[in-house]
């Protein structure tokens, strides 16, 4: 079920939200038990097939969690490590099978030259989430961090909607001690008026930005993949227009799944922090996708040794870290490439930083042309690297970065096929492409807008029921647009 469509806003929400708050003046513990049922029917309205699933990834890491926490109790820190291999095993291995079995086999069969075929694998929607949700779970069960035997608890903490299918990824304890406060099943004003507002940003981010943006980016890669070779201006436009497009429609989407835990009284992580605005790669992926990039450290790098094994081991980690995010993102080479471009990109930032040093580097970030090199060299790789996220082929991805990087020595013809056959106007496409990157690069933060308006909220005046009424009508508009559209897109990332 998306959340920009009539039978979310107008059925599901309403109809859980007072069933939450209903039941929860008599049982908190009811309530969470709703809530998890209703997560569950969200998952299940969108692929009832999978619903088993689910619930048998569930059940099997609460289990072996439980067995973690047992072991460690009686101090058998071994057998305890030995459960959380299993879990480890038993998680990836469902990975393994659902997203990258076919991607396996493909390769072995041009590799060997052998027909092997194992039939179409249909990817269930947010396995990479919810995997990645209880794996952080088991680690952080046998590092002690947490010990949850209640098992609609563990449920919830896995399925709560607001994030099952597109993340944030969620640690334990940053969503089950506030489910075990009592106030959070009494409604506040503050909080129902503050989370519709943040839903709403994030709406207007997909419906107006994300998908208004689209088509110029579809137009340009769909026939690329298919064997067209774009003109220098069009693969340019194509790769901004989706640079743009994939950071609001993916931010879109964290504020207003934020905005959706503030109607029931809970704090999501913050997901984005401006990533386009960062001067380097690494203020870059504090900035982007920001729970993704804590796993990936917290459970990848630091595991493997960090920066603590000196500098050549250091990128080593680097690389095998964004690798393997870069994979985790959907099984293909491109996916492959996109993780070992920005493995690259730290390691020659880190390797610069120390070449630089502590003193000089300081004495050029005082320098305002200095900082604006750095932001314009980290946005223009990043855009790159996105061509070979974004591609569905290598060839396609390969035939726009040759078009982006290598102009055509006769110069750029009058008509330019690919935009002129989706009957799209360039000039159009650069004026969407010039609005969006002003309000990525100027806008105010959407996280800083929504604390604002909570704080703003806070105390009862009379603009509390004039936002409140505007907030809806602006709902009321983005739904209305959404859905006399010839169709209702997807998120991006429901297919990671």
């Amino acid at each position: 079920m998306l959340f920009t469509t009539a039978a979310f806003l107008l059925l599901y929400l309403p109809v859980t939200l007072a069933g939450f708050f209903l039941i929860g003046r008599r049982s908190p513990a009811a309530a969470a038990g709703w809530l998890f049922l209703a997560s569950l029917f969200f998952y299940a309205y969108w692929m009832p097939v999978f619903t088993l699933l689910l619930l048998a990834s569930i059940t099997g890491n609460f289990l072996t969690g439980r067995r973690i926490v047992a072991a460690l109790h009686v101090q058998r820190r071994p057998a305890a490590k030995r459960w959380l291999v299993a879990g480890l095993v038993f998680n990836l291995g469902l990975l393994a099978y659902f997203k990258y079995a076919n991607f396996f086999i493909d390769n072995v069969n041009a590799v060997l030259g052998v027909q092997w075929h194992i039939g179409a694998i249909v990817l269930p929607i947010g396995i990479s989430f919810y995997t990645f949700t209880q794996i952080a779970f088991l680690a952080d069960s046998y590092q002690g961090k947490v010990n949850e035997a209640n098992p609609v608890h563990y449920g919830l903490f896995v399925t709560y909607f607001p994030h099952l299918v597109a993340g944030p990824v969620l640690h334990h304890a940053q969503m089950m001690p506030q489910f075990a406060d009592r106030s959070i099943y009494t409604p506040r004003a503050d909080r129902l008026i503050g989370g519709l507002s943040i839903f709403a940003i994030g709406m207007f981010k997909k419906v107006v930005l994300a998908d208004g943006i689209s088509p110029y980016a579809d137009a340009v890669f769909r026939p690329v993949d298919g064997g067209a070779l774009p003109t220098t201006m069009e693969a340019w436009l194509g790769a901004v227009a989706y640079t743009l497009q994939l950071y609001f429609d993916f931010s879109g989407y964290s504020d207003m799944a934020v905005g959706l835990s503030w109607l029931f009284n809970v704090r999501l992580p913050f997901n984005f922090d401006s990533p386009y605005r960062a001067r380097n790669i690494s203020d870059f992926w504090r900035r982007w996708h920001i729970s993704l990039s804590t796993f990936l450290r917290d459970y990848l790098y630091v595991p493997l040794g960090g920066n603590r094994l000196g500098a050549v081991r250091r990128y080593a980690n680097l690389s095998i870290t964004m690798l393997l995010g870069g994979l985790w993102h959907g099984a293909s080479w491109s996916f492959v490439i996109w993780g070992g471009l920005h493995g690259l990109y730290l390691m020659v930032n880190h390797g610069f930083r120390a070449l630089l040093g502590d003193a000089r580097r300081d004495r050029l970030e005082a320098v305002a042309a200095y900082r604006w090199a750095s932001w314009g060299l980290t946005l223009l790789a990043v855009v790159l690297a996105w061509v070979f996220f974004r591609a569905e082929t290598l060839g396609g991805a390969l035939r726009m970065v040759q078009a982006m990087l290598v102009p055509a020595a006769m110069g750029e013809p009058v008509v330019h096929a690919l935009l002129w056959d989706a009957g799209l106007d360039r000039r159009q496409g650069w004026g969407w492409c010039v609005v969006l990157g002003a309000v990525a690069l100027f806008a105010p933060n959407s996280n800083r807008i929504g604390e604002g308006v909570l704080r703003a909220l806070a105390r009862p005046s009379w603009w509390r029921a004039a936002l409140a009424g505007a907030v809806l009508c602006a709902l009321a508009l983005l739904l209305l647009l959404n859905v006399t559209r010839d169709s209702v897109s997807a998120f991006i990332y429901f297919n990671f």
